[in-house]
């Protein structure tokens, strides 16, 4: 594995983590909170953005209004089965999602929950150190590159894996901000 597809790999553990973060509720409404909501349509999963236009009117409320109004009550019941803890309000042609203030221990344990996925990131990004590592050695041990050789892009390695988890860290600290702000 080359330097440059390991750090391809590591922004990609990166994205992936900002994503997952987007999915936790901070106490404001956001689109992002429906983003893995995925409807039963037709007997096909089909991600909610695609059957609906999501809209956040205020800080404490989520519009969802079908670009089909037969699958309405199947976007309701996919949104109560989801894992968001919202409940939503049908009123025939929209559904709306209201946000309700986060208790100071629902609030820690968004924080837990933040920094569980933080956590999948660094190791996700360890892990790819770890391939690129046992290749270099692998080559080093082929006698493909010399032990100098190795030792530097060992060096390399760990500083970008160093860089990526700075960067798991700064946006953990940001989303940490995010819901412990009242």
């Amino acid at each position: 594995m080359k330097l440059a597809e390991a750090e391809t790999k590591m922004q990609k553990a990166v994205e992936s983590t900002q994503q997952a973060f987007n999915t936790i509720r901070t106490g404001r409404a956001s689109t992002s909170l429906l983003d893995k909501v995925v409807v039963d349509y037709y007997g096909a999963q089909t991600p909610l953005k695609s059957l609906a236009n999501i809209n956040t009117p205020d800080s404490t409320t989520i519009t969802v209004q079908p670009y089909d109004r037969g699958s309405l009550n199947l976007i309701e019941k996919a949104i109560s089965l989801s894992d968001i803890g919202l409940t939503p309000n049908n009123d025939g042609s929209t559904i709306r999602l209201n946000i309700p203030p986060l208790t100071s221990d629902r609030r820690k344990e968004f924080v837990k929950i933040a920094a569980k996925y933080a956590e999948e990131g660094k190791v996700s990004i360890r892990n790819i150190r770890r391939d690129v590592v046992d290749s270099i050695r692998k080559q080093e041990k082929n006698a493909e590159i010399s032990e100098d050789e190795a030792k530097d892009l060992q060096d390399k390695i760990q500083k970008m894996t160093d860089k990526y988890i700075n960067k798991v860290e700064t946006l953990l600290a940001e989303k940490e901000k995010d819901i412990t702000t009242v």
